[in-house]
């Protein structure tokens, strides 16, 4: 029987965080990694933040806040208070532990160091064992493009309330972008690929739009599967089913298929949508439908036993 042991997982965002935990509960940590969306970078009274990566890191760490999914555990917000004074942005919330974070980040940044090698120092400081990559080190905005402006995404998720409509997002920095020698390296030599059930449009989607990606992921010949990012026409990570829906995004798991096609090799899907099955196998993807329902790290844990005994399945049968 093939053993899924190395494996890579494309992660962004609370789910894509949540998911790299479930991944440590099944397999050694120290034998994962995870390439981190770094498309929602964006520069903060002068700090550079790494949303996605410090998601990732506080919950493999075992200290995010459980609730919201992202930021510290009982956090404090005196700093935020007087910045706020000071007339920093008051939709954006950092703590004072987190602040401590990127002032670190940003200042060996500015020694000379990589995102990648920052990354490393900062997450075996507070004790990850896995990976965790950005998915490189050179600076790519996610952009939203509406009617009348261009917005950094963060601040067109939480500036901007009503949203306004958006009619396309880009990824500003993408063509000069690398991918890093130690992203390439740990995909070539993982056992399985996985892509989290993260948003596939913001999340994931700047990953996949890295010069070269997309080829040395069809190139590879390890097994590629997929957890769908949308269960019964809602995304796992909700919240923007109507923004996709304006880009002209179908959520669904067969959307999400349809995203990834030619990448993958299999994708795990909700029982509630096994009616897509035959349409996303005619796509040249093998499927597991399962029970999707993800409330709890328990439920997160059985399924991605699950995803890594279909990972070895395909790799048995390749």
């Amino acid at each position: 029987m093939a053993r899924i042991g190395k494996t890579v997982t494309l992660v962004g965002g609370v789910e894509g965080a949540r998911w790299a935990q479930a991944m440590v509960a099944n397999l050694p940590a120290s034998e994962q990694s995870f390439v981190v969306n770094t498309g929602d970078d964006f520069s903060f009274v002068g700090l550079h933040l790494s949303p996605d990566l410090d998601a990732v890191m506080y919950t493999l760490a075992g200290r995010v806040n459980s609730v919201s999914g992202w930021g510290l555990a009982d956090d404090t917000l005196s700093a935020m208070t007087m910045l706020a004074d000071y007339g920093a942005a008051r939709w954006f919330r950092l703590g004072d532990g987190d602040i401590a974070t990127q002032i670190v980040r940003t200042q060996r940044l500015r020694d000379g160091l990589t995102l990648t090698d920052v990354t490393a120092e900062l997450a075996a400081a507070i004790g990850v064992e896995s990976r965790l990559l950005p998915m490189c080190n050179q600076p790519v905005a996610s952009v939203a493009h509406t009617s009348t402006e261009q917005l950094r995404r963060a601040a067109y998720w939480w500036a901007n309330q009503p949203r306004p409509d958006i009619t396309g997002i880009s990824y500003i920095g993408i063509e000069a972008a690398q991918i890093s020698d130690e992203v390439a390296q740990a995909l070539r030599e993982a056992d399985a690929v996985i892509i989290s059930p993260a948003n596939p449009i913001f999340s994931i989607g700047p990953i996949l739009a890295l010069p070269r990606m997309r080829e040395l992921l069809s190139n590879l010949r390890q097994p590629r599967i997929a957890i769908s990012a949308a269960v019964d026409g809602q995304l796992i990570e909700g919240g923007a089913e109507s923004v996709l829906a304006q880009l002209g995004e179908e959520v669904s798991a067969y959307g999400v298929a349809q995203v990834y096609a030619g990448l993958i090799d299999g994708l795990v899907m909700d029982e509630r949508d096994s009616e897509q099955e035959a349409a996303i196998r005619a796509l040249g993807i093998r499927v597991l439908v399962t029970n999707l329902a993800m409330a709890d790290e328990r439920d997160r844990a059985r399924l991605a036993d699950e995803a890594l005994a279909f990972a070895a399945e395909l790799a048995r049968s390749n």
